[in-house]
C-alpha cells in the first residue's frame, strides 16, 4: 500500500489535485493545516496538508490503463508511419507520371505546333493549370477537333471552357439530420474560423433563400492566439452561442448538450499537412462528432498545386466530403485549384472572396472558376445554360 502527502491552498484545490491525478484510487487518510513559503519565517501562507493511500488493486488498475495509453499510443505512431510511408509512395509514383506527360508532349512535337492547340496551351499555362491537366484537355481537343475544325480558335476555346466546367464537381447534399454537425479541418492561415463565421451567419439569418436555423459554435483552437476571442466576437455580433472544448469528452459533451439545435459549426486548429502526429491527435479529438458529421477541408486558392494534391493527400484520414476553396479574391489564376479538383477528383463545396461576414461566401459552381480564367472568354448566357445561374447562400 502507498502513502502519499499532496499541499495545496485550500482543502478543495488538494482533493481536486488528488482526485485528478489518482481517480478512486486515493482514499484519504487525515489533513491538517500548514503554512508555506515567506522569508525568515514571514509572510509564509496557510494551505492544507492531505495523506492519502492508494488502493492496490485500483494501483494494479491505473498501471492496466497506463499500459493501454501507451499501446495506443504505439498503435497511433505506427499508423501514422504507414501513412507517411504510403504518401512518399505517392508522392514517386506522380513525379513519375508528370515526367511521362512531360516526356509525351516533347516527343509529339508536330500535333501541339497547331496555332490553335498552342494558343490554347500558353493560356492554360498562364493560368496555372497542371501539366497534367492541360495533357488531358489538349488530348481531347485533338481527338475531337479534326485539322479543319481545329483552326476554329472560337469553337476550341468555348470546348475547353465546357470541359474545364464538368470537371468542377459537387458534394452530394447530406442525409437530413439533426442537429447538422459540420466540420472545418484544413492548413494554418487558410480562414477557417472566418469561414465558420460565414456559414453560421448564413444559417442563423436564413440568407440566400436558406430558412433560419438555430445555430451554435465549437472552437477546439484554444492554442493559437487570439482564435477564442475571434470567434467569440463574431458569436457576439451574431448572437450565436460559442464554446470552447479542448477534449474529445468536452466535444461529445457539448454536442450531446446542443441536440435540439438544427445545426453545429465546428472549428479546429489549423495544423500543417506535413505534421502527421498532430493530425491523428486531433482527428481522434473529431471523433467525438459522430459518424454523420460533415467534415470539409478548407484550402487556399492562392496555394501551389503540388501543395495542394500534398495536403488533400495528408488530410485524408479525417474522410472530408468536399473542399472550401478560400481567398479566392487573392489570385487572378484558378488554374491550380481546378487541376488539383480534377485529379484527385474531389468535389468542392464553398468558395470564398474576401473577409466580409456573410457576404464573401457562396455555393461553388463552375462558373465561379471559368469566370476568373485569365485570357479566356466565356460566353456566360450559354453557360449558364449549361451549368445554371450563380447563386448566393448555400
Amino acid at each position: 500500500m502507498q502513502y502519499l502527502v499532496e499541499q495545496g491552498s485550500s482543502h478543495r484545490e488538494v482533493l481536486e489535485k488528488v482526485k485528478a491525478r489518482y481517480g478512486d484510487a486515493a482514499q484519504v487518510l487525515s489533513h491538517r493545516t500548514v503554512r508555506s513559503g515567506g522569508f525568515m519565517g514571514l509572510f509564509a501562507r496557510e494551505g492544507v496538508e492531505i495523506t492519502f493511500y492508494l488502493k492496490d488493486d485500483s494501483v494494479r488498475e491505473g498501471e492496466k490503463k497506463k499500459a493501454d495509453i501507451e499501446e495506443e499510443k504505439r498503435r497511433l505512431l505506427e499508423r501514422v508511419s504507414q501513412e507517411q510511408a504510403i504518401q512518399q509512395v505517392l508522392s514517386e509514383v506522380r513525379s513519375i507520371k508528370d515526367s511521362l506527360v512531360e516526356s509525351a508532349s516533347r516527343a509529339a512535337p508536330a500535333e501541339s505546333e497547331h496555332p490553335t492547340l498552342a494558343a490554347v496551351d500558353a493560356l492554360l499555362t498562364d493560368n496555372d493549370f497542371s501539366s497534367w491537366y492541360r495533357a488531358e484537355l489538349l488530348g481531347r481537343a485533338r481527338s475531337e477537333f479534326s485539322l479543319d475544325a481545329l483552326d476554329d480558335y472560337e469553337a476550341v476555346e468555348e470546348a475547353i471552357l465546357e470541359w474545364v466546367g464538368d470537371t468542377v464537381r459537387l458534394p452530394i447534399p447530406p442525409r437530413a439530420v439533426k442537429p447538422r454537425v459540420l466540420v472545418l479541418v484544413g492548413p494554418t492561415g487558410v480562414g477557417k474560423t472566418t469561414t465558420i463565421a460565414k456559414l453560421a451567419a448564413l444559417h442563423n439569418l436564413g440568407i440566400g433563400g436558406l430558412p433560419a436555423q438555430d445555430v451554435r459554435m465549437i472552437t477546439i483552437d484554444n492554442y493559437r492566439i487570439g482564435a477564442k476571442q475571434q470567434i467569440e466576437t463574431y458569436g457576439s455580433i451574431m448572437r450565436v452561442p460559442v464554446s470552447s472544448v479542448e477534449t474529445a469528452s468536452d466535444l461529445r459533451q457539448t454536442i450531446a448538450m446542443y441536440r435540439d439545435t438544427d445545426l453545429i459549426l465546428v472549428d479546429t486548429i489549423g495544423k500543417s499537412p506535413r505534421d502527421a502526429v498532430r493530425l491523428a491527435e486531433m482527428q481522434q479529438i473529431l471523433d467525438a462528432c459522430g459518424p454523420s458529421a460533415e467534415v470539409y477541408l478548407a484550402v487556399a486558392a492562392t496555394t501551389k498545386t503540388q501543395d495542394m494534391l500534398d495536403i488533400f493527400r495528408q488530410f485524408e484520414p479525417f474522410r472530408y466530403r468536399g473542399i472550401v476553396v478560400t481567398k479566392m479574391d487573392e489570385t487572378g489564376r484558378v488554374g491550380n485549384v481546378l487541376s488539383a479538383l480534377a485529379e484527385t477528383d474531389k468535389a468542392v463545396a464553398w468558395v470564398t472572396d474576401g473577409q466580409k461576414v456573410p457576404q464573401d461566401i457562396s455555393p461553388a459552381h463552375p462558373l465561379r472558376f471559368l469566370m476568373n480564367l485569365e485570357g479566356f472568354r466565356p460566353n456566360r448566357p450559354k453557360l449558364e445554360e449549361r451549368y445554371g445561374p450563380v447563386a448566393r447562400g448555400t
